[in-house]
């Protein structure tokens, strides 16, 4: 993939209007339709060459901050990290490779993580650490009930 190509010219009108070719009024409608796809792979189907995973992750975080959503994107977010590193759901067995995809999926959600929502988000992996969810829990969206109590939808 030419990630070079990503950047040029107006890749935000380009981004949507691939959205929209799709049917879809919004990026974050189009991500929850694949709500365990990674950035990458969302990046891909809107444009093989020239739209990158960031740029997906940039454009689902203005739409959240837009309606006062950003608890929701983030467990959209770590839906997708949980995915990728745990694509069999929570470790039955806490050995040191599972501690590591553990780890690599939750940092890689921190990093993603408004700076606004920084405190929730090291509140939400210390309940994780604290009291593991059941093994074989593979959150399958933003709405899963686990998620949604470790972090609610922000008050309006």
């Amino acid at each position: 993939m030419n990630e070079g190509r990503s950047w040029d010219g107006n890749w935000k009108a380009r981004m949507y209007e691939r959205v929209r070719e799709r049917g879809y009024d919004s990026l974050t409608a189009f991500a929850e339709a694949r709500p365990t796809d990674s950035l990458v792979a969302l990046a891909r189907e809107l444009g093989e060459d020239d739209i990158a995973g960031v740029q997906v992750l940039s454009g689902l975080l203005a739409e959240a901050e837009q309606r006062k959503q950003v608890a929701r994107f983030m467990r959209g977010v770590l839906v997708r990290m949980l995915s990728q590193s745990l694509p069999d759901g929570w470790p039955v067995v806490m050995d040191d490779t599972n501690r590591f995809k553990v780890a690599k999926a939750l940092g890689r959600w921190f990093a993603y993580t408004p700076e606004s929502h920084e405190e929730r988000a090291e509140q939400v992996m210390s309940a994780l650490r604290a009291a593991p969810p059941p093994p074989g829990w593979r959150p399958l969206g933003p709405d899963d009930e686990l998620l949604r109590t470790l972090l609610p939808d922000e008050e309006v």
